[in-house]
């Protein structure tokens, strides 16, 4: 009989070599797996620490199911002009704010902080809407708080050994600082001062369609109210009032009914009027330098340019969105002009805020390069004489 090539006494010897040869084979893969199933672990870590500070604050509940890419129904990216009327506006500010937004899904408000006036609205249906979660441009509110009430010492420091201080927790938008001094004020305090600034209530003067927000009546059930003073928890902030707040920072403490003037008559025949004077003009010196170290090297320096810039950022999810915020006043001279830019969507390019404040440098940088901000041109500023006061405030 002829022998086979695979005879019994040679069937141990065929088993050993095909078992070391697949080692070779399917090592290497293997090895991948294990780094790659270890990159990921350290991302999740990593990932997870950078919102410790939220988490902190959350009441203990069962972890949501994951959904890829978020359960995100906003779009990132529309025509933000569709169904806008531009009458009455100042077309050289829009044109800048329109060119700045570009393809983003979202809401650009520029008004004259010496007056009120609103010189352009980008979106108007998403600006004058119910409003949005603040994220941290609520840290404006609780800061001003915390200076009028003097919590903070002298060198804005929270905490005796180490720690930031008030100017530097604005510009890195630290949470814990700013949930520390939500803890220290207490919530009426942080309520009285919010509805001073005009939270819960409209900004606007006679604006059609626009919408008071929304400031909530006690602490938030999820964080309480470390949660509210420093990612806006369970307040609805609208753009409008981020400007008129903005306005009344950049002006040295009047708080103006926004006007929004529709015809070319009406901006002609625009007068301001004041809602109420906010006894902050002392304070403010210490916000502002908290404010312009956010654009010059904190989370707003996508806004940086030659001339200051004093601004907050403001990143968070709300529904079904990712947030950008960004509320400013260019801090230079007596032609100043509030920006505030809102970025709604589910997949952004980057940390939202920050890009927010990108496009809001963008529309100071494209005005000062159309000499907007020249000495002589004037930005439809009135005398005082011509001010009608409803209120002065305010007393507790």
């Amino acid at each position: 009989m002829t022998n086979s090539s695979f005879s019994l006494p040679r069937i141990p010897l065929f088993a050993i070599l095909f078992f070391l040869l697949s080692q070779v084979v399917f090592a290497a893969p293997a090895h991948h797996r294990r780094r790659a199933v270890h990159h990921a672990a350290a991302v999740v870590h990593h990932a997870s620490s950078a919102v410790v500070h939220r988490i902190a604050y959350r009441v203990p509940a069962p972890p949501p199911a994951v959904v890829r890419g978020g359960p995100w129904t906003e779009p990132t990216y529309a025509d933000s002009t569709m169904g806008d009327n531009a009458d009455g506006e100042d077309l050289e500010v829009r044109r800048s704010a329109v060119e700045a937004l570009g393809a983003y899904n979202g809401s650009v408000v520029v008004a004259d902080p010496n007056s009120g006036r609103i010189l352009t609205i980008v979106n108007q249906r998403l600006a004058l809407g119910s409003g949005f979660q603040p994220c941290s441009t609520i840290k404006v509110s609780v800061a001003l708080a915390a200076l009028s009430e003097k919590v903070v010492g002298g060198d804005g420091k929270l905490f005796r050994h180490g720690g930031y201080n008030l100017t530097q927790a604005l510009a890195h938008s630290n949470n814990y600082y700013f949930a520390t001094l939500g803890a220290k004020l207490g919530f009426d305090k942080v309520s009285y001062y919010a509805h001073l600034l005009g939270y819960g209530e409209k900004a606007g003067l006679n604006i059609p369609g626009e919408n008071p927000g929304r400031f909530p009546a006690e602490p938030p059930s999820n964080g309480g109210v470390g949660m509210l003073t420093s990612f806006g928890e369970d307040i609805a902030q609208t753009p409008l009032q981020l400007a008129a707040l903005m306005s009344a920072l950049a002006n040295g403490g009047t708080l103006y009914y926004l006007q929004y003037p529709r015809t070319r008559q009406e901006a002609d025949q625009f007068v301001p009027r004041v809602k109420r004077q906010l006894e902050i003009g002392s304070v403010i010196p210490e916000l502002k330098s908290g404010m312009r170290g956010a654009v010059e090297y904190g989370t707003a320096h996508r806004a940086q340019q030659d001339e200051p810039i004093a601004g907050k950022t403001g990143t968070c999810t709300d529904s079904h969105t990712h947030l950008g915020w960004f509320g400013s006043f260019n801090d230079v001279g007596k032609n100043k002009l509030v920006v505030v830019v809102l970025l709604t969507g589910g997949h952004m390019p980057a940390t939202p805020g920050p890009l927010a404040a990108g496009v809001a440098g963008e529309v100071y940088r494209s005005l000062a390069q159309k000499n907007y901000f020249a000495v002589g041109n004037t930005l439809r500023t009135l005398m005082p004489a011509t001010l009608l006061s409803t209120q002065i405030c305010c007393a507790r």
